[in-house]
Parts: structure tokens; C-alpha cells; sequence
């Protein structure tokens, strides 16, 4: 029996652009924060060893400190084994990286820069197949085919994309979805795709330990792997902040912000999410206007807030121009942005910028107004 944690893509160093600075920050000391909760579910699971499958760094030349950072962070979990395989964005083309990181690593990390097979327990044998470039052009796990002791355990450590059986019969991929069963493989521990999957019962992906996208719907963690007989894996959750996409369909007649605060998550846990709102279908002027309202009021809740009201058509009547003004310059614009919004000869993303404007400017009146 031998147990282990098999994470990948930690990606030390994302830049997170686009976002703001304190976001940024908050997200770069997250995915820094993933090191030392690896090393406590592998502690808390029974493991002392963790497989980094790849991509532990954003970039082929991290900063000194993102570098400095790591290893420090991973030498301070002395009783933790950490197995790192280059992946394709920091793959072994950056010499100076692995350069570094094998001479100035700490005792307990073992970093490959081969394809021989090596053991990482009695019995327990490790064939890796690190990325040589950040586009191989070739399949690196037929490096997993190789020799070990007879009655050891093999495990692959591989990073990259399983091969897509399209149509075509051309896929994007390049590593066999059959690779535990042709090299002979007890278990085969993938990295490249951020969320979780599980390909046959001996081969994974684990995903990121921290999320860094709105792309993967799923908890962010790790697997905790105990090869005894057939593989049984666990999911063990290690992220700390959230990504999410709120998606709002909305009616005439519907109670559009009960909707909303259905889907939202209590005041006190949205700090640690990032939330993007997503709202479609077609509202009265009115209920449009406090959507938005209602938006902004919540926005500073998370630690990080957008929404796309452009998929969202609103219904204005005569009373609604009334209630922004009966005459003067406002009833012109309103009446202006309101024949924009729904003239068919204009394309429908400036349609929707002037129903959005029309909105405002009705939400603005009624601020003035209150």
C-alpha cells in the first residue's frame, strides 16, 4: 500500500492582469497559500509525499522571490517529499530554472530533469515524463513504457492534454487516454487541465489547488491517492477563494432581486469569492433600473465583482419617461435612448448600450427624485 497527493498547476507567479491590484495580490498570496495546505492534507491523509505534476511556476523565468517563496515554503514541510515534473509553462527548456531549483532546493524536494524511473518508497517506483518544451509535439508519456523491478507499484507523473477523439480523427491532445493500461501503470497522475477529471479509474487530472478562472464550476483541491489493489482516490479541498458565475434569466412579472439573493451567498462568505452576474431575458424599466441598483450596492461584498447586463432587453412604457422627467432636456435624452434601444436598424450591442443608459438615467431620476 502506499499513499501520496497528486496536485498540479499551482501556477506560482500569475500575473492576474485585468484585475485590480489588491485582487491581484490576494490571488498571487492564494496560490502561495497552496503549498502549505498541500502538505496538510498530505499529512492529515497519512501521506508524507506530494507529486507536483506540472506547471508549479506561471513562467519560464519567475521572479527571484516567487522562486525564493516556494522552495523556503516547501523546505518548511520537512516531513513532506515533494516530487516536482516541469509542465509546459515551466518546462525544461528553462535551464536556469531547474538550475536553480536543483541546486538551491531543500532536502525533501526532488526535481526531474530525465525519464528515468525512480523509487519514492519501498517498492513504489515513479515514472515521469516532464515537458522538454511548452509544446512537445510529441507524446512524452511513451516514457512511462519503461522497465522497473517486477511487483513494484508504477506510478506516471505526466503534464498535457489527453488526446480528443473527434470526428476527424485529429485531436488536440497528444497523450493516449489508454496510457495507464499500455504502460502498465498503477495510477498516472496528470497536470495542464485546471479541474478535476478523472479519465479511467487509474488515470487524473487533479486540478489546481487554487483556482485561478471562472472556467472549472468545482471546489478546488487535490486528490489523496492510496494505491492498494486498485486506486482509491478522494477529493481534499485546498482552495481558499472562489470563483463564480451567476447566470439570471429574467421575466417580466418575476421578483428580480429575490432572484438575485437567492443565488448570492450570505453576506459574511462573499469577501473570499469572485463573482461575475450574468443577466439575461427582458425586464419593465423599473425593474431594470433597481437590478442595477442592486448591483452596485453589493459589489464591494466580494473580493472581486462584475456584471453583463447586455443580454438583458427592457420594456419601457410613457409613465416610465414621466417619472424621469415630463419635459426639458432629461425627457428628451430619455426619449432619445429609448427609440435607440429598440430601432431595429442598429446593431444590437449599441441597442443595448442605450438601454443600459436609459436605465441609469431612470435610476439616477429617482435618486434625485428621493
Amino acid at each position: 500500500m502506499f499513499r501520496f497527493l497528486h496536485s498540479s498547476d499551482l501556477h506560482l507567479g500569475k500575473a492576474f492582469g485585468g484585475y485590480p491590484e489588491g485582487v491581484r495580490n490576494r490571488l498571487r498570496e492564494a496560490r502561495h497559500g497552496a503549498i502549505v495546505r498541500l502538505a496538510q492534507a498530505a499529512r492529515t491523509g497519512g501521506a508524507s509525499t506530494v507529486l507536483l505534476a506540472g506547471d508549479t511556476f506561471d513562467a519560464e523565468t519567475p521572479a527571484p522571490e516567487t522562486l525564493r517563496h516556494a522552495l523556503r515554503a516547501m523546505a518548511g514541510e520537512a516531513d513532506i517529499n515533494w516530487i516536482m515534473l516541469p509542465g509546459n509553462h515551466d518546462s525544461m527548456a528553462a535551464t536556469e530554472l531547474w538550475r536553480r531549483v536543483v541546486t538551491d532546493g531543500p532536502a525533501n524536494l526532488r526535481a526531474i530533469t530525465d525519464t528515468h524511473p525512480f523509487e519514492v518508497g519501498a517498492g513504489v517506483m515513479i515514472l515521469p515524463a516532464p515537458c522538454t518544451q511548452r509544446r512537445p509535439g510529441r507524446d512524452l508519456t511513451e516514457a512511462m513504457t519503461a522497465p522497473t523491478p517486477e511487483g513494484v507499484l508504477r506510478i506516471g507523473l505526466g503534464h498535457g492534454a489527453i488526446t480528443d477523439f473527434s470526428e476527424e480523427g485529429v485531436g488536440t491532445g497528444i497523450i493516449p487516454p489508454d496510457r495507464s493500461t499500455r504502460s502498465g501503470l498503477d495510477y498516472l497522475a496528470l497536470g495542464d487541465w485546471h479541474g478535476r477529471m478523472q479519465v479511467n479509474p487509474k488515470t487524473w487530472y487533479s486540478g489546481a489547488p487554487e483556482a485561478d478562472g471562472f472556467k472549472h464550476d468545482m471546489t478546488s483541491g487535490a486528490l489523496l491517492v492510496c494505491l492498494n489493489g486498485g486506486p482509491r482516490v478522494d477529493v481534499v479541498e485546498t482552495g481558499t477563494i472562489g470563483w463564480r458565475t451567476v447566470a439570471l434569466d429574467l421575466l417580466p412579472g418575476e421578483d428580480c432581486l429575490a432572484r438575485l439573493s437567492k443565488e448570492l451567498p450570505d453576506a459574511g462568505l462573499r469577501r473570499d469569492l469572485l463573482l461575475r452576474l450574468e443577466v439575461t431575458g427582458r425586464l419593465p424599466l423599473a425593474d431594470h433600473a433597481a437590478l442595477m441598483a442592486e448591483a452596485q450596492a453589493i459589489a464591494p461584498d466580494f473580493g472581486w465583482f462584475d456584471h453583463d447586463f447586455s443580454g438583458l432587453a427592457t420594456d419601457a412604457q410613457p409613465d416610465d419617461l414621466d417619472r424621469i422627467d415630463r419635459a426639458g432636456a432629461l425627457r428628451q435624452a430619455a426619449e432619445v435612448l429609448l427609440a435607440d434601444s429598440t430601432n431595429p436598424a442598429r446593431a444590437q450591442s449599441d441597442r443595448d448600450i442605450s438601454a443600459a443608459a436609459l436605465s441609469r438615467l431612470y435610476a439616477l431620476a429617482l435618486e434625485v427624485q428621493a
